[in-house]
């Protein structure tokens, strides 16, 4: 049984919702969920705790993000086990990525806010210099596809900031959260400082439109982005929004081929193409576009297939198969559901699919699907390329590929995405800034910008009085 995690304590309140294995589909866990009064509970504990937090100086915060990256480190194996009964992930990735990521996001940030200089302007006899103020409460809706790394992203930079916050984990996948509560209690970090939250769309609901919420950060859909904006806008609230994407990547025919199909099957198919970042519009040089479509479909064969999340997202992916045939696409492979014989026959699996042929009108080349599945299409210039990639209203990250060292320049200026990669993916300096545009996002965070976010700056002005001489 996992329960809410508020004022530094375990709160067993509210009716209970089972969790899911996506593999098999068996129920693994009870979890509470949170109703109008624990969301309250909650955001009252963040409110109290948060001046004392706030008034902490920053090389005191940061070491408590050093504090919580050992706990992250202490408690390693079973945030693996947390994480990979709850989403289905392969273990190599969790314990390559997912995890180890969480602990490089805490330590990061804290080098990152305790070196950050203040900003101050000399003008004769005048001095100006800024200083930063935390938010306040804030809340962090979090998504369940990536649900430990993209928690700790938030986590870090918001806490290091001076905030405190409350978690709303998706209700899919709680229970790397309910170990990271362990996690900060251990560490004995002040009471209230974080508390999390769990259950479906109607508690991140109740979070966003409390009151005392001065800020919402949330990684998800943007249906529900432009849900939360509505709610916040009265209040005016602070928002950071990393939203859907639709992922353009563009196949030059002066490229590595080996390299870039390696790299292709990497950003259609990892985690079942369940990561924002993943490409689902693949443009392709006509020269090689056959060969290119014919290798691609080859391994997608041999890609071993992930689970979706659950049921429901399982026969979401699956309607879009089945819209790509009505639409007259070709499917060069996939498009079902793949038979194991065993217990995974009860999960949410669907094939790895690769499908062509279609207009870029077309409902399955303009809506994020989400899943291992991808649309190729060819072109024949490079100006073509640009404006086939730019034409979606979504614009989160592109790949390129090129060995031309002026086309990758040339291109990759021109395209409306937050992030773009070139003859590589989902390589990330967590100094740089992350986030879409479009219908992909508002704001940015990693670095900086997230610092930026989570704090605003109060301008300070001193005349300075010359002495008689």
């Amino acid at each position: 049984m996992l329960t809410h995690f508020i004022g530094g304590e375990p709160v067993g309140a509210g009716k209970t919702f089972p969790v899911h294995d996506p593999v098999t589909g068996a129920v693994i866990s009870q979890v509470h969920e949170a109703d109008p009064e624990v969301v309250d509970r909650a955001v009252r504990a963040a409110r109290e705790a948060a001046r004392d937090w706030a008034a902490m100086p920053v090389g005191e915060r940061a070491g408590w993000m050093r504090r919580l990256a050992a706990g992250i480190e202490a408690r390693f194996d079973d945030l693996v086990t947390a994480e990979i009964a709850d989403t289905g992930k392969p273990l190599d990735q969790t314990r390559t990525l997912d995890i180890p990521r969480g602990i490089a996001n805490f330590r990061a940030f804290a080098e990152i806010a305790a070196q950050r200089p203040d900003d101050a302007f000399h003008l004769s006899g005048v001095l100006s210099y800024t200083v930063r103020r935390p938010l306040g409460v804030v809340a962090v809706i979090v998504p369940w596809n990536l649900p430990f790394l993209l928690m700790t992203w938030k986590l870090a930079p918001a806490l290091v900031a001076g905030n405190t916050v409350v978690v709303k984990p998706s209700e899919h996948t709680p229970g790397s959260a309910a170990v990271f509560a362990e996690i900060c209690a251990d560490a004995g970090l002040p009471p209230g400082v974080v508390n999390i939250i769990f259950g479906y769309g109607s508690a991140g609901q109740l979070l966003v439109e409390h009151p005392w919420v001065d800020a919402v950060t949330f990684t998800g859909s943007t249906k529900t982005g432009s849900a939360i904006m509505r709610t916040v806008a009265d209040r005016v609230k602070p928002v950071s929004f990393e939203l859907g994407g639709k992922n353009a990547g563009l196949v030059f025919e002066d490229c590595d081929l080996d390299r870039a199909i390696d790299g292709t099957v990497k950003s259609v198919f990892t985690n079942g193409g369940q990561v924002c970042l993943c490409t689902e519009r693949l443009y392709v040089e006509r020269p090689i576009f056959e060969e290119f479509c014919a290798r691609l479909a080859s391994r997608a064969q041999e890609v071993e297939p992930q689970p979706m999340i659950s049921k429901e997202h399982r026969e979401k992916v699956l309607s879009y198969y089945s819209l790509a045939r009505s639409e007259g696409a070709k499917v060069l492979t996939g498009g079902g559901v793949p038979s194991f014989g065993d217990p995974r026959d009860s999960g949410y699996f669907v094939e790895p699919t690769v499908v062509t042929g279609l207009s870029e009108w077309s409902r399955f080349n303009r809506e994020e699907i989400f899943g291992p599945v991808c649309h190729v299409a060819p072109f024949d210039s490079e100006a073509e390329a640009i404006d086939l990639a730019n034409g979606s209203e979504y614009g989160l990250a592109a790949t390129l590929w090129t060995t031309s060292l002026d086309r990758a320049h040339r291109v990759a200026q021109r395209l409306e995405a937050g992030l773009v990669w070139v003859n590589t993916w989902y390589l990330r300096d967590l100094r740089t800034p992350f986030g879409g545009m479009k219908l992909s996002g508002i704001g940015r965070e990693g670095g900086i910008q997230s610092l930026d976010f989570y704090s605003e700056p109060t301008t300070i002005t001193i005349k300075l009085e010359q002495p008689d001489v």
